[in-house]
């Protein structure tokens, strides 16, 4: 696990919300402070679907950051700064099991609950904190340590600066 501090809000935001960067992620659940307090499930209701719409989500329980981020847009735009938002974000199971691939991790990719990175912000300062989830206890942090290297080349590579905190 890493923490990061993003050193420019506003870039970051407009990235989160106006852009594709961060659509391909997982949201596992959020919220958002402003007037009230908005609390998101990331989980799909495939009830909601139809069969054949069923059929294109890929046996993916979660919904993608680019299907709720028109919503989360809605809710933060304006003249004034949401009081707060957390995000958690997971990386996908196509995505995870390239990172294993290309790291050489040994960890079998059924055996990985989540690749996650959270987001929060405060009303004050916007940190990420990136976090591994299991299903099988290991000493080994190579997962780990590959997860935060990845988290923070994408941030590299988004123009997304920030410090480790």
């Amino acid at each position: 696990m890493t923490a990061l501090q993003i050193a420019d809000i506003r870039s970051f935001m407009h990235k989160l919300l106006l852009t594709e960067t961060f659509d391909r992620f997982l949201l596992l659940e959020g919220s958002i402070t402003t007037f009230g307090a908005f609390r998101i499930d990331g989980t799909l209701q495939k009830s909601y679907y139809t069969q054949e719409e069923q059929e294109l989500l890929e046996n993916r329980a979660l919904c993608f950051w680019g299907e709720v981020r028109p919503f989360c847009f809605e809710l933060i735009k304006g003249k004034r700064a949401p009081l707060s938002f957390r995000f958690t974000f997971q990386l996908s199971a196509s995505n995870t099991e390239k990172l294993l691939a290309q790291t050489g991790v040994s960890i079998p990719p059924e055996q990985v609950r989540g690749l996650l990175m959270n987001l929060k912000y405060d009303g004050r300062a916007l940190f990420c904190t990136t976090g591994t989830s299991l299903s099988i206890f290991t000493m080994d942090k190579k997962l780990d340590h590959a997860w935060d290297d990845m988290v923070q080349k994408f941030f590299r590579q988004q123009g997304i600066p920030f410090e480790t905190a």
